[in-house]
């Protein structure tokens, strides 16, 4: 996988991904990650890549032609066209599912805006993709795109040790992950559940099933319209809803339930 930015601050990007899961990666040769000093096409002594916009306006403008030419430079480099990501509060919010598709691809390259934007024409002309990663306003597209590389990487075959981790964590399968617990067996009054010191492996998975379905209901019920729950698991569902209803501070009944909970019995 070879991810490609093009950025005004090509340190960020490296200094920020050559660590951890994705520097391990890197240095395996699993990844690869290459930041364009999109300052380096410009034409004039200073390397100056924005302008006032026109028809007046605050703040800067990215110009077309130093983005258009970075980004020829990965296009003819490898010889096609690339998946271009802009990164940009008005796209489409990044999802999992979005990130298992994009690490399909060999090469993607990713557009960092900054200052007030980039022209529209060369977004016209390059981007396929323009992704958000939520609903808020930062500096420049560089963190979004190394949240991106860093979801995106977790899905590439060999970069996780364990790769079923990478399937098995938050928002896999639209349900959120499971409580987990290390040693001690007691902290602060506080013990691992018993069913984790079992060994009975079928036991633990059922248990962990059961956590993920509780919290996704509590924390992000939205996630729960595509998820692929049992007649069973939603009648569970329904009956946590009817009991926070009724309770005054549900908030407070989780923690005291140390953040888990049991699925209600069958009547």
């Amino acid at each position: 996988m070879n991810f490609h930015v093009l950025t005004l601050f090509p340190e960020m990007i490296l200094q920020g991904m050559n660590t951890s899961i994705t520097g391990r990666a890197i240095a395996k040769g699993l990844l690869s990650i290459e930041a364009v000093n999109i300052r380096d096409f410009a034409f004039n002594k200073h390397q100056k890549v924005d302008d006032y916009p026109y028809g007046g306006g605050a703040g800067m403008l990215m110009q077309a032609e130093p983005v258009y030419l970075a980004y020829r430079s990965i296009a003819e480099r490898i010889g096609r066209k690339p998946r271009v990501v802009f990164l940009t509060p008005a796209g489409q919010v990044f999802h999992q599912d979005m990130a298992k598709e994009l690490a399909k691809e060999e090469d993607l390259v990713f557009l960092c805006g900054h200052y007030e934007g980039i022209d529209e024409r060369v977004l016209e002309e390059i981007v396929t993709d323009q992704v958000s990663i939520g609903d808020y306003v930062l500096t420049g597209g560089e963190l979004p795109a190394m949240v991106m590389m860093d979801s995106i990487s977790r899905m590439v075959p060999g970069v996780l040790n364990n790769q079923e981790s990478g399937e098995t964590e938050s928002f896999a399968g639209s349900l959120l992950e499971y409580p987990q617990y290390s040693r001690p067996e007691e902290w602060h009054g506080k013990k691992v559940p018993e069913v984790l010191l079992s060994g009975h492996h079928a036991n633990i998975e059922k248990w962990r099933r059961e956590q993920s379905v509780f919290r996704t209901a509590k924390w992000r019920p939205d996630l729960l319209k595509k998820a692929d729950l049992t007649n069973k698991e939603w009648n569970a569902v329904r009956k946590w809803r009817k009991e926070w209803k009724e309770t005054s501070d549900p908030a407070e009944q989780l923690k005291q339930e140390g953040g888990t909970r049991k699925e209600p019995q069958e009547e």
